[in-house]
């Protein structure tokens, strides 16, 4: 840590900081641990519910909690508890700062009965209730009276489950069906072939006590061919009868032929109940849920008595027959048998749900609706089993089976994409259309602002991650306790912190929770919520849905057809473009709300999987924003930039959005691959051979940030060291930050002197490289590169006969000058130079989004619009992203002057 850093920070990440942090929201006085003689405090911390209230079910969570610099030493063992009367913990070090001491803690909580909240403190818990054993070809995992075998190979994920001692679910495996081309149009069909899952690897990476991790990877096979590589992790916690499944594929396949036309997971049932004993239940709308016997005695020409049919409604066994009446037992047999049962969601607005007897019979439309929460029960008085798809109606074209429920084994399968649906499509939206050179098709850039090539903008290699939960129950569930479990699905139940505990600990870089105590501060505050609340209200009423959409944004709105420009090239989805991502967490960081955290978390599923490749010529680079969240031809390490996914991996412990951080660590190794400047006019002096032209924003600020996740998740000083020679490098050039990028030598992550001329970019500060230096320049002591950092922020804003004075010549390139306002106030903080963060506020205050009247959108309705909608005319997530960003910075980094500059710019009436 420099010794210039700011006093607060200084404070923030010395031990002697956890001996105020009691008067904090969220802390506590507690226990002490040891800093290498000393006695630091380490207070108890409360835990909280997202949604703030106890959810209605608790099937288990974890979380990660952030601790002060020096507070919490490494090494010793991690014993957490909730109190006496609390759920059972694991703990387990998640990141670490620069001296060793803990920077993240994850815990694992038990599942069982939710309070209103908890404190979390130091302390032996109470034991867990898994544990996992590991013999030949398989592993159990025991969980109370449950027990699940996981092959180690072969086509099943789970072999077979009991409860207590009784067999309830066997053979859960993965299926796929693989269409040759796409449908054709008019009358004919396409023959759709099977695949199913073959596991080739299973690692153990959690064995309890209080949650047991397991990660299954293989690939599908079907037909010879081997297909979609997948990673399943399957979560079991103490004191739930579930399962939770993390399911992860990449699409290798080739767009024109491979058609994925339903992709799944499926289980049998075993089914020993009497079939009038037997029951199937949808959740639909709501809290609603629909549920009919597979053999129902309800509503018969003859009453069979009202003990059977409330039985029969309540899902438990029917009393002894001879209570029945006579005429409705001797006819039990002409009553059918219902087999199969569907509920396919394939649109956003729309459910059917239908059922026939059995296959090669009619379907009967049973009831219909327009968002289902996405689970389905099997099973009968004995036990069953429930099956539930996170983001249903969101990810549609959705669906969930049962088949075969009036035989002894019935199948229940949820489809992540519908084989009712067409099949998926992943080609190009477009053809060449004369853009066969690198001048035409900057030509066409000029017009759509699509950066479009030929062969450059296939979809082999994306991914997509999607989250299941199987519930093991000993009878059939209450409607309103499925009720519950459909709830858990849509909104998994989850413990945080408050924002000011987070933002005790120093981490993340310059931010701070909501504050309105001044008058300016509110108007800040007021602009940030009614930009927020937009983006959630656009991705409803344009309904930013959809398999592999839902998460993204749009990138600019054309006011003149009331919609975002989905189909105008570099205009339509976001793709992360001038981190949108960091926006919305640091948003949720400094406001706690649950709708942001849930709109940022479908955000990092979406960026981190859609729109990078994970395999192939292109792996490691992310597409940049366009019609096809592939389809433009610039692949940039800009937007796989891992910094989009840390805050997310370190408040939640997410090992899938771990994976993809440490997928990103040699990315470097193949930019000279993927030249990002291939289009652009070779520069005279460009690097030859083993370098290639980085820029330091864009692309160097964005790898750095999973070597910085590497080296604090691990503490491998390698990732430090890389870090370090690409700072001291950048410092050693004769212009520095000035010349916005170099040669750069991959093996060492050094530039190579001398550079280019002093040229500036907006594009330069834009990508997550200002937060990414915020932090580093407290991690390590580096002067001169905080130097040369400290200039250029300084002086990409000052007035233009400074930079005159400084080159000789105006470079050019400032763009942005509001949003980048922050890289002068962050000079100004590190300097202590009142004059400078005042320069910084007025630069912040010229934008219109501040000054322009309340932010507020106007009502459109009528023939001119689709439905009924709220728009802000002039938005754009390019703005609002940057915007968002910098008015969240200024109030960390200025806030003492904030006051004075808003009434000197005439926001606010005179003292």
């Amino acid at each position: 840590m420099t010794n210039a850093s700011p006093p607060r920070r200084r404070f923030l990440q010395s031990a002697a900081a956890a001996s105020l942090l009691a008067t904090l929201p969220g802390w506590s006085a507690g226990a002490t641990a040891n800093t290498g003689g000393k006695a630091a405090p380490v207070a108890r911390t409360a835990l909280r519910w997202l949604d703030g209230k106890a959810p209605s079910r608790f099937d288990g969570a974890t979380l990660g909690v952030p601790w002060p610099r020096g507070t919490l030493a490494a090494g010793n063992r991690l014993d957490f508890t909730l109190g006496a009367d609390g759920p059972a913990v694991q703990s387990w070090p998640l990141a670490y700062w620069p001296d060793g001491s803990l920077k993240w803690t994850a815990h694992a909580i038990a599942g069982g009965t939710p309070a209103d909240g908890w404190e979390l403190g130091r302390g032996a818990s109470s034991r867990g209730g898994v544990a996992v054993r590991q013999g030949a070809g398989q592993v159990v995992i025991t969980a109370g009276d449950i027990a699940w075998t996981v092959p180690t190979s072969g086509e099943h994920l789970v072999a077979t489950v009991t409860r207590a001692g009784r067999l309830a679910m066997q053979n859960m495996k993965l299926v796929a069906l693989r269409q040759d081309g796409p449908q054709p149009e008019g009358a004919g069909s396409v023959a759709r072939q099977p695949f199913t899952s073959k596991v080739t690897r299973v690692a153990v990476e959690q064995s309890g006590p209080v949650r047991a991790v397991l990660k299954l990877d293989g690939l599908h096979t079907g037909g010879g061919r081997d297909w979609l590589p997948f990673s399943v992790r399957l979560y079991f916690y103490a004191g739930s009868d579930s399962v939770r499944i993390v399911h992860s594929f990449i699409y290798d396949g080739v767009p024109d032929q491979d058609f994925i036309a339903g992709l799944g997971v499926t289980a049998q049932v075993p089914m020993p109940d009497p079939t009038y004993d037997r029951h199937i239940r949808f959740a639909g709308e709501g809290v609603g849920i629909w549920g009919e016997a597979v053999r129902p005695v309800t509503g018969l020409r003859r009453d069979p008595g009202e003990a059977f049919r409330l039985a029969q409604v309540a899902g438990q066994a029917l009393p002894p027959l001879a209570g029945m009446a006579k005429p409705v037992r001797d006819g039990l047999q002409w009553i059918p048998e219902w087999s199969d049962f569907s509920l396919a969601q394939l649109a956003p607005d729309g459910f059917t749900l239908k059922k026939r007897t059995r296959s090669g019979r009619a379907w009967i439309d049973a009831n219909a609706g327009t968002r289902a929460r996405g689970l389905v029960y099997a099973g009968g008085a004995s036990g069953g089993v429930a099956l539930g798809l996170k983001d249903f109606w969101q990810r549609a074209p959705v669906q969930l089976d049962v088949r075969n429920a009036a035989t002894p084994l019935a199948d229940v399968t949820a489809w992540l994409w519908s084989p009712s649906a067409p099949a998926m499509d992943m080609r190009s939206y477009r053809g060449e259309d004369g853009m066969d050179t690198h001048d035409k098709q900057i030509a066409g850039l000029n017009i759509t602002y699509e950066d479009y090539e030929p062969g450059w903008d296939a979809a082999t290699g994306v991914a997509r991650t999607s989250e299941l939960q199987l519930w093991i129950t000993a009878g059939t569930p209450s409607h309103e306790a499925l009720s519950a479990m459909a709830e858990q699905v849509a909104y998994p139940a989850r413990l945080v912190l408050a924002p000011e505990r987070i933002h005790a600990c120093g981490v993340f870089g310059d931010w701070d929770p909501v504050d309105t105590a001044s008058p300016a501060r509110l108007l800040i505050e007021d602009r940030l919520t009614a930009q927020l609340d937009q983006y959630l209200r656009e991705a409803e009423q344009h309904r930013w849905y959809g398999f592999w959409h839902y998460g993204d944004v749009m990138h600019a709105y054309d006011a003149d057809r009331h919609m975002w420009r989905y189909d105008i090239g570099g205009y339509a989805w976001d793709n992360s473009e001038l981190s949108t991502d960091l926006w919305l967490w640091y948003s949720y960081l400094r406001t706690g709300r649950a709708d942001l955290f849930r709109f940022a978390e479908a955000m990092t599923r979406h960026t981190g999987e859609v729109d990078v490749y994970h395999l192939g010529r292109f792996k490691g680079f992310g597409t940049r924003h366009g019609v096809q969240h592939w389809s433009d031809s610039s692949k940039q390490p800009r937007i796989s930039n891992a910094a989009y996914r840390r805050i997310y991996y370190y408040l939640t412990a997410d090992e899938r959005v771990g994976d993809l951080m440490r997928e990103l660590l040699d990315s470097d190794r193949d930019l000279d691959k993927v030249d990002i400047s291939r289009k652009l006019p070779k520069q005279e002096g460009a690097p030859r051979g083993e370098f290639v032209n980085v820029s330091f924003g864009t692309v160097w600020g964005s790898l750095v940030a999973a070597w910085l996740a590497e080296w604090e998740r691990t503490g491998d000083t390698r990732w430090r060291d890389k870090i370090v020679n690409g700072m001291r490098s950048i410092a050693a050039l004769k212009w520095q930050w000035f010349a916005g990028g170099a040669p750069y030598d991959h093996r060492t992550g050094s530039f190579v002197g001398p550079g280019g001329e002093p040229a500036f970019s907006n594009l330069n500060g834009v990508f997550g490289v200002v937060e990414m230096n915020s932090e580093l320049l407290t991690l390590v002591d580096e002067p001169a590169y905080r130097k040369a950092w400290i200039a250029y922020c300084r002086t990409y804003n000052a007035p233009k006969e400074e930079i005159v004075a400084l080159f000789g010549r105006d470079p050019g390139g400032r763009g942005m000058g509001d949003t980048n306002s922050r890289m002068t106030a962050y000079a100004a903080r590190q300097e202590r130079d009142r004059a400078l963060a005042l320069r910084a506020w007025r630069e912040f205050f010229q934008s219109d989004w501040l000054r322009n009247g309340p932010a507020r959108p106007r009502r459109i309705d009528g023939p001119a619009v689709l439905r009924p909608l709220d728009e802000m005319p002039g938005i754009s997530t390019n703005g609002s992203a940057q915007w968002g960003l910098a008015a969240i910075q200024h109030l960390a980094l200025g806030g003492a002057t904030l006051d004075e500059a808003a009434r000197a710019a005439g926001l606010l009436p005179p003292a």
